[in-house]
């Protein structure tokens, strides 16, 4: 079903950036053409494959102690990283100040115990992880595209840029991603 996708035509462009280190070299990468969804998959979406397959995601899933070596058995429960900006001024160059592991939070409850997709039906699923992300679209018949498929869509045309959206880390003092 391509009804809610758009053909991306294939083409080359120059993937990676001098600026940041874990995106060096830059290289020239050449795509076919290729769909693409228009939109995020919605939590309600998400929920029919819940519904469907009984699929149980990573971050609900019991923790396997010898997978976590030291770690106390009261603190391996399931749960997920948590976008939680600090109250305080702290260092940017370490993003785990701005993150924290939250037991139980997860694609129902993406904040944590209390949280809850409630009226959120349309909004993009959160705390799902690559495998996860990988059920579900195996379920729906489609596949996830590569990273270079996934830069080059979202540069829409510009190339050699640093960040995908532009030259500007923050054009006219827009956030552009939670950086």
């Amino acid at each position: 079903d391509t009804g809610k996708m758009v053909l991306i035509k294939g083409g080359s462009y120059q993937m990676g950036s001098d600026q940041f280190a874990d995106a060096q070299p830059v290289h020239k990468v050449t795509v076919p053409s290729f769909y693409m969804d228009t939109h995020e998959d919605t939590n309600d979406q998400f929920a029919q494959f819940v519904a469907a397959t009984h699929y149980i995601t990573v971050a609900e899933r019991p923790l396997n102690p010898k997978d976590y070596p030291g770690v106390p058995v009261d603190k391996l429960v399931p749960g997920s990283g948590v976008f939680t900006p600090p109250n305080h001024p702290v260092s940017l160059t370490n993003p785990m100040a701005w993150w924290s592991y939250v037991p139980s939070a997860d694609w129902r409850h993406p904040t944590g115990p209390g949280s809850s997709i409630a009226g959120k039906g349309n909004y993009p699923v959160v705390q799902v992880c690559y495998e996860d992300c990988l059920a579900y679209a195996g379920w729906v018949g489609k596949r996830l595209p590569t990273q270079a498929e996934w830069e080059y869509a979202a540069r829409a045309g510009k190339h050699f840029e640093d960040y995908y959206w532009g030259k500007e880390l923050h054009p006219g003092g827009k956030y552009m991603a939670n950086n």
